[in-house]
C-alpha cells in the first residue's frame, strides 16, 4: 500500500512543483541566486519519477527507496536540489520498516530520519530555509504521534505546519525580510508536500479541503501573503561567483570529511552527499577548475554544471521587471509592441561576455559554455522570449551547435537559424557583419562568412595527462594554449602561453586586430600586464581588451 501510494502520488506532486517552478524561481534571493531553485527542485524530482517509472509493478518499499535515493542523487541540481535529495532519501529509508498501511508513528519516524540525513549533509545549516521547515514538520509529526492521531490527520497537520513554517522564514533570515519574500526552497518543499498528501488522500490540492481539526484557512494564505516578489536591484553579489556541481564516481576510498574541508576552503555552500562510490558535489567558488582538479585525484567526474550566479541574479531581476511592467501595462490594454524583423540569442559563459553581446544587439543571452552546455529546451525558451519574426542563435561553442539546431527545428512560431560560432569572439565578428533590413538567409550567409575570417585561441589548465598536437606531453596542471581547436602550446604560465600562441598565429598569418577576454580567474592587474606585453611584442596589432569573466579559461582571444 505504501509503495503503491508513493508511485502514484510522487509524479503528481513533482508536476505541481514543475508547474510552479517559475514562481519559486522569482523568490530566490538566498544566499545568492544559486541557479533557479524551482527549476532545480523540479529537475531533481523529475529524475526520481523517471527511476520510479522504470521499476517493476511489484516493487517493494526497499526497491522504491533505492530508486528515490539514486534518482534524486543523480538528478540533483543546485543547492536546493541536493538538499531535497537528502530529504527524500531520509524519508524513503525511514519508510522501509513501516507498517502497511502506515500509521502516524511511521510518518514521524520517516521525518526524523529525513532530519538526520539532511542536516548531516549540510555543514552549516541556516535557519529560515528548507531545513527549518523539515525540522518543524518533523516536530509536528512527533506531536501527532503522541496524540495518537490517524495518519490522515497527521498528514493534514504536517502540510499546514509546512506552510506556517514557510511564512515564518523571513523572521529567521534577514535577507528574506529585506527582499519581501519567503524562502524559495522552503516554499517549493511545501508545495510538494501539499500536493503529495492531497493525491494520497484522493482530493485536489486545496488547503481549504483539509481537516477542520486544524486552522487551515490561514495556513497557505499566511505563506502566500508574504510572497511579495521584488526586483533586487541593489544586490551586491556574493563573495563567490560560480555555483559548481557535478557527479563523482570514486575509484578508491577517500576521506569525505577532509574533502568537505577542502571544498569549504574553495568557497561556501559546500555539499558532498551519497555513499561510496557514487556522490554528488556542490560548492560556490571562484575557482571551479581547482575543485574539479582536486576531485580527479580520487575518481571520475561527470555531469558537470557551472553556473554564473551574477548573471542569474541579473536575469532574475530583469524577469521581475518585465513581469511588473507587463502587469502595469495590462489595465491600459495598450497593444503589444510589434515584433521586429530580426532578433538574436547567444550563449555566454561569463557576465562580461553577456554584457558585450547585449551591447551589440543580442536580445537574450543564455548562460552556458564548455562545462555547462544549455539544453535544446533552454535555447528554445530563449528564442521564444525574443519579440522578433526571425531569430538567429549563436551557440559560441561546438558542443552546443546541435542543441541550437534542434531548437531551431523545434520552433514553429518564427523563423530560426543558427550561425555556427564556436567562440564568443567569433560572435562579435558575426554581429558586426549584420546589415539592417536584409533577408534572413543573406544575414546568415554574411555572418557565417565573417566567422570564417576569425582565428581563435584559448588558454586553460589541463585536468589530466594528455599530449599536444605535436606529441608534447601534457601533465595535469599544465597551462595549455589552444589554437583553432588544436593544443599547440604547453607551458606553466598563462601570460607566456598566451604570448606564444599569439606569436605563432601571427607567424602563420599576420592579423590586424586582436580581441581578448579576461576570465574570472585572471585579475585586472595580471590582465593589464598581459595586454601591455602583447602590445610591446606586436606594436602593429590593434588590441581590444575586455573582461569576459568566463570560468576555467583565464584568456580567450581572436585575431582577424
Amino acid at each position: 500500500m505504501i509503495a503503491k501510494t508513493i508511485r502514484t502520488c510522487f509524479p503528481i506532486a513533482a508536476k505541481a512543483v514543475a508547474d510552479k517552478a517559475e514562481d519559486i524561481n522569482k523568490l530566490n534571493v538566498f544566499p545568492v541566486p544559486d541557479g533557479d531553485t524551482g527549476t532545480n527542485m523540479s529537475l531533481t524530482l523529475a529524475s526520481v519519477v523517471k527511476e520510479l517509472t522504470a521499476l517493476p509493478a511489484d516493487a517493494d518499499m526497499e526497491a522504491i527507496a533505492g530508486a528515490i535515493t539514486h534518482g534524486s542523487l543523480m538528478g540533483a541540481r543546485g543547492n536546493s536540489g541536493v538538499i531535497t535529495s537528502q530529504i527524500l532519501r531520509g524519508v524513503a529509508e525511514g519508510l522501509i520498516p513501516a507498517t502497511d498501511p502506515a500509521s502516524s508513528a511511521d510518518v514521524a519516524a520517516a521525518l526524523r530520519r529525513a532530519v538526520k540525513v539532511a542536516f548531516q549533509a549540510v555543514r552549516k545549516p541556516v535557519e529560515g530555509t528548507i531545513l527549518t521547515v523539515l525540522r518543524d514538520i518533523s516536530t509536528k509529526a512527533d506531536e501527532c504521534e503522541k496524540k495518537k492521531m490517524s495518519v490522515e490527520e497527521a498528514l493534514d497537520a504536517i502540510v499546514v505546519e509546512a506552510y506556517q513554517s514557510v511564512a515564518r522564514t523571513p523572521d529567521l533570515l534577514p535577507v528574506l525580510k529585506e527582499n519581501g519574500v519567503v524562502d524559495s526552497g522552503a516554499f517549493g518543499f511545501a508545495i510538494f508536500l501539499e500536493n503529495f498528501v492531497a493525491a494520497a488522500q484522493g482530493r485536489t490540492a486545496q488547503i481549504e479541503d483539509f481537516s477542520t481539526t486544524f486552522d487551515t484557512s490561514s495556513a497557505r494564505e499566511s505563506a502566500l501573503g508574504r510572497v511579495e516578489i521584488e526586483a533586487n536591484d541593489d544586490w551586491e553579489g556574493s563573495e563567490y561567483r560560480y555555483c559548481n556541481e557535478f557527479l563523482f564516481k570514486a575509484e578508491r576510498r577517500f576521506d569525505e570529511e577532509e574533502c568537505l574541508k577542502f571544498l569549504a576552503s574553495m568557497g561556501d555552500c559546500e555539499l558532498l552527499v551519497g555513499s561510496y562510490p557514487d556522490y554528488k558535489i556542490h560548492v560556490h567558488s571562484n575557482t571551479p577548475n581547482l575543485v574539479l582538479e582536486h576531485m580527479l585525484q580520487f575518481g571520475q567526474i561527470y555531469e558537470v554544471f557551472i553556473h554564473n550566479m551574477d548573471m542569474e541574479s541579473h536575469e532574475r531581476t530583469a524577469k521581475i521587471h518585465a513581469d511588473q511592467d507587463a502587469g502595469d501595462a495590462a489595465p491600459s490594454a495598450e497593444p503589444a509592441e510589434p515584433a521586429k524583423p530580426l532578433g538574436f540569442v547567444a550563449v555566454a559563459a561569463g557576465s562580461g561576455e553577456a554584457e558585450i553581446l547585449q551591447s551589440m544587439g543580442v536580445d537574450v543571452t543564455v548562460s552556458g559554455g564548455q562545462t555547462m552546455n544549455p539544453s535544446t529546451a533552454d535555447l528554445l525558451d530563449a528564442v521564444n522570449r525574443v519579440n522578433a519574426e526571425a531569430v538567429i542563435i549563436l551557440p559560441n561553442n561546438g558542443n552546443i551547435r546541435m542543441a541550437a539546431e534542434a531548437a531551431a527545428s523545434a520552433c514553429e512560431d518564427k523563423k530560426v537559424a543558427v550561425v555556427p560560432t564556436k567562440t564568443v569572439p567569433q560572435a562579435f565578428s558575426a554581429l558586426f557583419a549584420v546589415m539592417p533590413d536584409t533577408p534572413l538567409d543573406e544575414v546568415v550567409e554574411a555572418m557565417t562568412d565573417a566567422i570564417s575570417e576569425v582565428r581563435d585561441g584559448e588558454v586553460t589548465t589541463a585536468v589530466r595527462d594528455s599530449q599536444a598536437a605535436d606529441g608534447t606531453p601534457i601533465h595535469a596542471g599544465d597551462v595549455m594554449g589552444i589554437i583553432c581547436d588544436s593544443i599547440d602550446v604547453v607551458g606553466s604560465d598563462v601570460k607566456q602561453v598566451t604570448l606564444d600562441c599569439i606569436a605563432r598565429m601571427q607567424d602563420e598569418e599576420e592579423g590586424d586586430t586582436l580581441t581578448i577576454l579576461a576570465g574570472a580567474d585572471m585579475d585586472d592587474d595580471d590582465f593589464d600586464e598581459l595586454v601591455s606585453a602583447i602590445e610591446e611584442a606586436h606594436p602593429d596589432l590593434e588590441v581590444d581588451p575586455h573582461r569576459g569573466e568566463q570560468p576555467l579559461y583565464p584568456v580567450i582571444f581572436s585575431i582577424e
